[in-house]
């Protein structure tokens, strides 16, 4: 019997990930509020030494980037010191990690695909912790894997797709950035893959490491991403708002976001033996899943 211990079951990830087929012979904790508390890192410990996993998944993260810009202690603690924690605990106890990062790391100020090797470069507080929690987790481990993702959104939760579709009832027009590139990722997917690594990665105690991970296809825009939601959830959604393109300067926010998303997915599809599923495809499903709620 593997053990594994699912951190942050109530998010988009984890929700996906509790509901995922795991393999014959794992035996799946997973937990949120109020069993386990990040903002007392410290209470994790006993979570870990009680549960004695021998893969921990962090699922658990805040990613209320804009809030992060002045939450900086609930921001920090939720997303560098607790993650630190446990991969010490995880040392401790023999445990592998799964951890998940984000392209904030990245400055996005490079014009084609990041790559893991390139150089780190936050633009904010959120961004800057999920390096902080990186360099914790390739410090205290070497059975780890870290999965860099994007523009994550699921059918459960709070996320693009989903208030795109709400305020579209309420507006005839919207206003869209569209200068900052990406691709989408369904939280379904993201679990999956993740299942689909660990497994590899246990299996033959190999290619731990640091990963990116989205939906693959073409490149897009948070602009163009709106249009397609309302062009595929036409049929049972009704006819849209007008989508208009704005560039980022105006639509200011409180933290500053990538303007290229846009993460190779080379190095996962070399070691994992798998591509992820189109974005277009992956957006599908989500949509005929909110048809049905």
């Amino acid at each position: 019997m593997t053990k594994i211990l699912v951190f942050g079951v109530e998010g988009q990830l984890g929700n996906a990930l509790g509901k995922a087929a795991w393999p014959d012979g794992w035996e799946v904790t997973a937990l949120d509020v109020p069993d386990i508390n990040f903002m007392k890192p410290e209470s994790l410990r006993d979570v870990i030494r009680a549960q004695k996993p021998a893969l921990i998944v962090n699922a658990a993260a805040y990613t209320a980037v804009d809030k992060a810009e002045e939450e900086t202690v609930k921001n920090w603690t939720i997303n560098a010191v607790a993650p630190a924690v446990i991969a010490e605990e995880a040392a401790k106890a023999g445990a592998a990690m799964v951890h998940i990062s984000t392209d904030y790391v990245y400055s996005g100020s490079k014009p084609g695909e990041w790559v893991e090797t390139d150089p780190l470069g936050p633009l904010g507080g959120y961004g800057a912790a999920k390096v902080a929690s990186e360099m914790a987790v390739t410090a205290l481990l070497a059975r780890y894997l870290i999965l860099r993702t994007s523009w994550v959104y699921a059918a459960h939760g709070h996320n693009f797709v989903k208030t795109m579709l709400r305020v579209g009832k309420e507006r005839d027009r919207l206003t869209v950035v569209d200068d900052q590139w990406g691709r989408p990722t369904d939280a379904v997917d993201l679990g999956n893959g993740i299942i689909h690594a660990a497994a590899h990665a246990l299996g033959k105690d190999a290619d731990w490491g640091t990963y990116q991970f989205s939906n693959s296809g073409e490149k897009v825009t948070w602009c163009g991403f709106a249009r397609a939601i309302f062009e595929k959830a036409a049929p049972w959604y009704g006819k849209g708002p007008e989508v208009a393109a704005i560039p980022t300067k105006d639509y200011p926010t409180p933290a500053r976001r990538p303007e290229n998303s846009l993460m190779s997915l080379k190095k996962w599809e070399a070691a994992f033996g798998h591509t992820p599923r189109a974005w277009p495809d992956a957006l599908d499903s989500v949509l005929a899943e909110l048809k049905d709620q």
